[in-house]
């Protein structure tokens, strides 16, 4: 994280008496890279500074390609280094806490990157030094989630620490326990871990410090008052300062794992931590981190289906496995998921390009990789696609200049509608983690039917539009039961927002709306044109027959330079000052939906985790208040008796709005001065895709997690030479996702996350394998699994907590075409 350099000038402040210093702890270190920053001559700096002081210990979170560029640009102070490097004992003098190859916050993006991440960044540092040990999780950002201490562990961490005392600009967890805790994740995996002191307080005149940063007297003294008798702070500096020790010779140094060794471990208490006890903020909305946010998942859900893919024709056409093409895409998307990309996007990356901008670059190139292993040349087939472990029946869309009918395997035409730009849509019916295959033949043109309405039906709902309100929904019916609470002063599907240079609020209610109607063969598209002040946008809502997904589109063009959020901070910004416009949602422009349930409960998914929310509302306006009020794929909202709710995606990480009486919605555009005194511009059209699902019962009841699969790996049309279909695998319970599928030699891993209430489960495999096993994710350690066969089929029955991950590994596999 890049900081003004002035503030090293706050260093006169640390000096407290050398008596005083020897009664605690600190962590020092460094923290950045080679994208981050980390100047020529860095390596060299370390090493005389690690000479001049025998004492000092560091920590590192350096980026791991950072090392291959010092090696070439630096190769006598890289050979140093790994010298002080080699000793990776408890006394040793430097140890990697953060090994992620992007340095990503890891609560906004899914748990498969979360793994990625610290595989990628191990593999790359063990090259660079051999007998590394990664014994702490440790970051000087906020780079934490609540699903972390099961893959921690998994990896052979012991520890973490859960303090980012230096650089709290994008939050911070919550204030909890003394000397140290057991972190227990939402799969009930522990790891010992040293929390931010329920004593540690925010910095006065900061919005970024905790009082940990520099050990202060009073810092130290409200520790031991609380109990805890190793008090430890810890700064992690920016590479490319020239500090040497942080604190000078007025401080105990150790590395983290020395630390874990020395601290009372008898009074540590277990903090089953939730997701909203990470407390952080971006400047959501703001439509650089939207679009960021958009490639960024798309490319994670991209390459994510194109492994499975990969892997369905490794095994079943001996395609050679594309190991280099899929490292060079994992890599590119784990760089663009580094924090600095979320947080500083203006900002240059090596003079070059702005973060933004490196993300497009990055992104890119992971979906250029994803396309080309699912791509294919025109052919008389088309083979569909599942990378899911569940069946599904789909409409899929198929682009075609002329028009066409669709057969399936037995010869029978299967439903299609024809949408616009050349699109058509066809019913697929296709087996669980296979394909099924479909014949196109010429057909007549057929006329898309069009029509100025405002109430569409499906066989699963009914919705009804009013164009002089703006085009907002006045009804949803879904099953008998009105979704929509007409009561609500707040439309449903209306754009409200907080203009604040015209000193106004600004609707879409505000104007007439135009609205169109496109209906062919059981798929309805709406189309509602209006304006949101002098704006023009354009809504899409789309419904199928057998389709629970309501899937919807907001694009807005934007006129001129909207200043949407709380009010102006144009002249008056001030780093200090707690107060921020952009904290406030409840100002945005956002998209809201008023349901008719009483007593509303959230309920939130995040990186191999579901958290129910325990806020009563979601706004804050001060840094020193911060909510966790982010949607990662999904939020669910039902009545107080789970009887009912409806689920809404995003089709990007960003924040939702909800209050006690306040319409749950999104977030969907800040422009105004944010971090830094930085001016968020809004520069073009904006366009964001959100979904609803309405249902009964709570979230497991309605299956929203395989619905996120459904959202996150649609179906996937591929050219095909012959009329196959073929299904790998299946699961007996259902509620399990698979979060990856590869190759690996002659072995195929499979990684499973069970978002279900029970724990056991049946995987049938369509064909034979020598050996099956449960794999941690340092590959060490493995526990073997009885396989039974029958019919052709291989079944293995495993177990897992609820939000707990197996990664399989299926030994000298065969499959059965």
């Amino acid at each position: 994280m890049k900081r003004v350099t002035f503030w090293l000038a706050v260093l006169s402040t640390l000096l407290a008496g050398a008596s005083h210093a020897q009664q605690h702890y600190f962590v020092d270190g460094y923290h950045g890279g080679i994208y981050g920053h980390y100047p020529p001559g860095y390596t060299q700096f370390m090493v005389r500074q690690l000479q001049e002081h025998p004492d000092w210990k560091i920590a590192l979170e350096i980026e791991p390609e950072t090392w291959d560029t010092v090696r070439l640009r630096e190769p006598a102070a890289y050979e140093a280094f790994r010298k002080l490097f080699a000793d990776q004992s408890a006394k040793g003098r430097i140890e990697y806490v953060n090994p992620a190859y992007g340095q990503a916050y890891m609560f906004n993006i899914s748990g498969e990157s979360m793994i990625r991440q610290l595989s990628y960044g191990m593999k790359k540092l063990e090259t660079h030094f051999p007998g590394i040990r990664f014994d702490t999780y440790s970051s000087e950002e906020p780079c934490f989630t609540s699903g972390l201490p099961q893959v921690l562990l998994s990896f052979g961490f012991r520890y973490a620490s859960l303090k980012n005392p230096n650089t709290c600009w994008g939050g911070y967890t919550r204030a909890f326990g003394g000397e140290l805790v057991h972190w227990q994740g939402p799969d009930g995996s522990r790891i010992l871990t040293v929390p931010r002191y329920a004593t540690e307080g925010l910095v006065n005149n900061s919005t970024w410090q905790t009082t940990a940063w520099n050990n202060s007297p009073a810092y130290i003294t409200s520790a031991k008052a609380a109990g805890i008798t190793n008090p430890v702070g810890m700064c992690l500096q920016d590479a490319g300062w020239r500090n040497g020790p942080w604190l000078q010779q007025r401080a105990n140094y150790v590395t983290w794992r020395e630390y874990m060794g020395i601290a009372n471990r008898k009074k540590a208490t277990v903090w089953p931590l939730s997701q909203e006890d990470i407390q952080v903020s971006l400047v959501w909305g703001a439509q650089v981190l939207q679009r960021l946010a958009q490639q960024v998942r798309r490319a994670e859900n991209n390459i994510v289906s194109a492994e499975k893919y990969a892997a369905l024709q490794y095994l079943l056409e001996g395609t050679p496995w594309p190991q280099q093409a899929l490292d060079t895409a994992w890599t590119a998307l784990l760089l663009a998921q580094h924090h600095d990309c979320w947080i500083v996007p203006y900002n240059h990356v090596a003079r070059k390009a702005t973060w933004a901008e490196k993300v497009a670059q990055w992104t890119g190139l992971t979906d250029s990789v994803a396309n080309s292993i699912t791509a294919g040349t025109p052919k008389p087939f088309l083979r569909v696609v599942n990378t899911a472990a569940f069946p599904r029946n789909e409409w899929v869309p198929f682009v075609t200049r002329k028009p066409v009918r669709i057969k399936d395997a037995n010869g029978q035409e299967v439903q299609t509608s024809r949408g616009a730009c050349g699109t058509l849509w066809f019913r697929a019916a296709v087996p669980a983690m296979g394909f099924q295959t479909y014949h196109l033949e010429d057909a007549p043109a057929k006329q898309l039917s069009t029509a100025t309405r405002y109430k569409v039906r499906t066989d699963l709902y009914e919705l009804e539009v009013d164009p002089k309100r703006g085009g907002v929904i006045t009804s949803l019916i879904v099953r008998e039961r009105q979704l929509v609470d007409t009561r609500n002063a707040r439309g449903f599907n209306e754009l409200r927002g907080f203009d604040y240079e015209r000193g106004m609020w600004c609707s879409s209610m505000d104007s007439t709306a135009t609205v169109k109607v496109e209906e062919d063969g059981g798929r309805i598209s709406l189309e509602i044109k209006g304006h949101f002040a002098q704006h023009p946008f354009t809504q899409r809502i789309t419904l199928a027959n057998g389709e629970p997904r309501i899937d919807m589109q907001v694009d807005i063009d934007s006129q001129g330079q909207p200043r949407i959020g709380a009010y102006s901070q144009e002249t008056n910004y001030v780093a200090e000052e707690r107060n921020k416009a952009f904290y406030n949602d409840s100002f945005k422009l956002q998209v809201l939906f008023p349901l008719q349930l009483e007593g509303q409960q959230v309920t939130k998914d995040a990186p191999f985790d579901v958290t129910k929310s325990r806020l009563s509302g979601t706004f804050f306006n001060r840094w020193d208040s911060i909510k966790n009020n982010i949607i990662l794929h999904w939020i669910d909202i039902t009545d107080a008796g789970s009887k009912a709710g409806m689920a809404i995606f995003s089709d990007h990480t960003t924040s939702y709005v909800h209050g006690q009486h306040y319409p749950p919605g999104l977030t969907l555009q800040y422009a105004g001065r944010a971090l830094w005194g930085r001016d968020y511009k809004v520069e073009g059209a904006t366009s964001v895709k959100y979904a609803l699902v309405p249902h009964t019962g709570n979230w497991r009841m309605a299956g929203i997690s395989n619905e996120e699969v459904r959202w996150c790996e649609p179906l996937k049309v591929i050219p095909a030479a012959d009329a196959e279909a073929f299904s790998l695998l299946s699961l007996k319970q259902p509620g399990w996702q698979v979060t990856t599928m590869l190759i690996d030699g002659n072995d195929l891993l499979i990684r499973l996350y069970n978002t279900s209430a029970g724990k056991d489960q049946q995987l049938s495999f369509n064909g034979s394998m020598s050996a099956a096993m449960l794999e941690e994710l340092d590959g060490k350690r493995q526990q073997p699994l009885n396989v039974t066969k029958r019919n052709g089929l291989s079944s293995i029955r495993f177990s897992a907590p609820p939000f707990g991950i197996r990664t399989l590994r299926l030994k000298n596999v065969k499959v059965k075409p």
